[in-house]
């Protein structure tokens, strides 16, 4: 139940590491774990995984931006004015600012599904025989 910090992340995420970022439970009576490795661990509603990267701009691949909540720190004039616009938002309109929480969720799935299209055509066009065109 507590909450894990993993320092200085590179652009990838350890494939030890991804049963916990995609959230792949297992229900085994009235709990949840996930499975690392070998060990089956129990896993709490108030645990909490943070990752942190040096990288100035670092580029994730679409399927762990679906699936993690990225922060930048970075600050510059514009982000702050389009964070603090956000709250403005948020406060005035929750609806407006629930509805743009829905858009980017949905925009990352596309991108999501996008990216396994393109790899579901990539193999079929690489399997396929004779001339295609």
């Amino acid at each position: 139940g507590k909450s894990v910090l993993i320092e200085n992340m590179a652009e990838t995420i350890e494939a030890v590491l991804q049963p916990v970022v995609s959230r792949n439970t297992i229900k085994r009576g009235n709990k949840r774990v996930v499975k690392l490795g070998d060990k089956e661990i129990i896993l709490k509603d108030a645990f909490k995984l943070f990752m942190q990267t040096k990288l100035s701009n670092p580029h994730y691949p679409p399927e762990i931006q679906a699936e993690t909540t990225i922060i930048n720190f970075t600050v510059t004039e514009d982000g702050l004015e389009d964070q603090l616009l956000f709250l403005v938002v948020k406060l005035e309109r929750p609806d407006l600012a629930k509805k743009k929480t829905e858009l980017i969720q949905q925009q990352n799935e596309f991108k999501v599904t996008l990216a396994q299209l393109e790899a579901l055509l990539l193999e079929k066009l690489a399997n396929s025989e004779g001339d295609i065109l």
